[in-house]
């Protein structure tokens, strides 16, 4: 299926490994050109070398408002403008209630939530100018069902999702899509550190995500908006 996006200019935040890169790996498969960030510049160049074509390797912190502004503005000018937005940022330390310290969330809501707002701000202007935009954040299966120990992950990410819904609702006449997705588990490295072994919960191949956000920044996908999409091979046990 040709999705229509070819020659498309995408920025994707967090992307020198894990789901992030798997996604502008997919998108770079349908003649998008990306722009990739990670904090560490040898990490980033090399995942655009596996990556190929023209991808254009940039050191971006996106954990605050600052840097992830700076990278929507950075790759704006590397690519000369953007179509597609993917939004992505590592998760917090993990915690619950008794162990999480107050002056731990703001850092949080920073990297899950503010990023997101910052990304969109700097993005979705141009994007409706354009009438046309698409901007898919990648959060958590956390907003749906929030997952022990992870306190911090689940307060902000469900907020960057209020976030979006209500942007999707302002700018969709604009022929500009947002929607987030939700990933359960997949076989990444945020997956290994946190050390579940849950041998009773499917696990994912990160390349399937990839491809999942790929449809959702797709010409086919215009009439979808505002939808949390969970792809998790069947773990959220809820009806709605």
């Amino acid at each position: 299926m040709d999705l229509g996006i070819a020659g498309r200019r995408a920025v994707v935040a967090a992307s020198s490994q894990g789901l992030g890169f798997t996604t502008a790996a997919a998108l770079a498969a349908e003649g998008v050109r990306v722009a990739i960030c990670s904090r560490d510049e040898g990490r980033i160049e090399e995942a655009a070398k596996r990556i190929g074509g023209d991808a254009v390797p940039l050191v971006a912190d996106v954990g605050t408002p600052e840097g992830a502004a700076g990278f929507i503005e950075a790759a704006r000018e590397a690519l000369g403008g953007l179509d597609i937005l993917v939004t992505n940022a590592g998760g917090p330390p993990p915690g619950n209630f008794e162990s999480t310290a107050v002056e731990a969330y703001p850092e949080a809501l920073d990297l899950n939530l503010m990023s997101v707002v910052a990304m969109c701000k700097a993005a979705v202007p141009e994007m409706r100018e354009r009438g046309w935009g698409r901007v898919v954040a990648i959060t958590s299966l956390a907003v749906r069902q929030p997952m022990a120990d992870l306190i911090l992950s689940n307060t902000a990410r469900a907020g960057a999702t209020g976030f979006l819904k209500t942007l999707a609702r302002e700018v969709a006449e604009d022929g500009v899509t947002v929607n987030s997705v939700q990933p359960g588990r997949h076989d990444t490295e945020r997956l290994r550190a946190l050390g579940h072994h849950d041998h009773s919960a499917p696990i994912g191949r990160p390349e399937d995500f990839g491809a999942v956000v790929t449809f959702l920044c797709s010409e086919q996908a215009k009439f979808v908006t505002g939808a949390a999409v969970h792809v998790d091979g069947g773990s959220y046990a809820g009806l709605l």
